[in-house]
């Protein structure tokens, strides 16, 4: 194996879920190497089971899966509020895969076959990306929302909408910047750190499913305006 990667945590768990018990034995090696705590499971069910005894920081999970599908696990853990971040392995390069778990709260996503050390850096640069979150305001109000960066949680008269953590963080940073046009590499940027890999429609899966939770303003118009060809806006309050 090659050299550990600069990034080593202290203490942080994660849980491989592949149903292809050579790939899960070669992610765990890398990953223990690095210095990360990794668990195992080998279909969805199991997958859950780890989730509630193990709570780990990331989840490596498999689309593909007996028992229970990786999208079943990722909209379980998701309705479950667990604030797990997600890594989808998917075997087939299909851009509906891709977004559709993106929708439901992952946070990275690598193709199979991918090479273990760059699933070992994308862990990394989603830790760093966490534990390096630029520090903004704990809450704000915006329109008739709060959007609270300290409980994680955008709220509408007391009521949480159950956005996921990158929807968060991407309506935080409009929010910040009413009126302000960001093109999606910036928001990309802004959200996912400079190791962001943009691909079609990533920024706008999370827009759109962002748009659907916050439903309209008081007022009937949209929290997060498009702007063709260049990217998004906050409406101004």
């Amino acid at each position: 194996m090659d050299r550990p990667s600069a990034y080593a945590p202290a203490v942080t768990r994660v849980l491989v879920v592949d149903d292809e018990p050579h790939i899960v034995e070669v992610v765990r090696a890398y990953l223990e190497r690095d210095g990360y705590v990794v668990s195992t499971a080998l279909d969805g069910d199991a997958a859950l089971e780890r989730i509630a005894e193990d709570a780990p920081d990331l989840v490596i999970l498999d689309l593909m899966l007996p028992r229970r599908s990786g999208f079943d696990v990722l909209r379980e853990l998701r309705a479950l509020g667990s604030p797990a971040a997600v890594i989808m392995l998917t075997a087939r390069d299909d851009v509906v895969d891709r977004v559709a778990g993106l929708e439901l709260g992952a946070d990275d996503y690598v193709t199979k076959p991918f090479e273990p050390r760059e699933l070992v850096a994308r862990v990394g640069a989603v830790m760093r990306r966490l534990a390096g979150v630029a520090p903004t305001p704990p809450a704000r109000t915006f329109f008739d929302l709060l959007i609270d960066t300290d409980s994680r949680e955008v709220a509408r008269g007391g009521a949480s909408l159950g956005c996921t953590r990158v929807e968060l963080d991407l309506l935080a940073a409009l929010a910040e910047r009413p009126g302000i046009v960001l093109g999606r590499e910036q928001l990309g940027e802004l959200v996912f750190g400079e190791s962001f890999d943009a691909f079609d429609r990533t920024i706008d899966s999370h827009v759109k499913n962002l748009r659907r939770k916050l439903g309209p303003r008081p007022d009937g118009g949209q929290y997060i305006e498009t702007v063709r060809g260049v990217g998004y806006r906050a409406a101004r309050p």
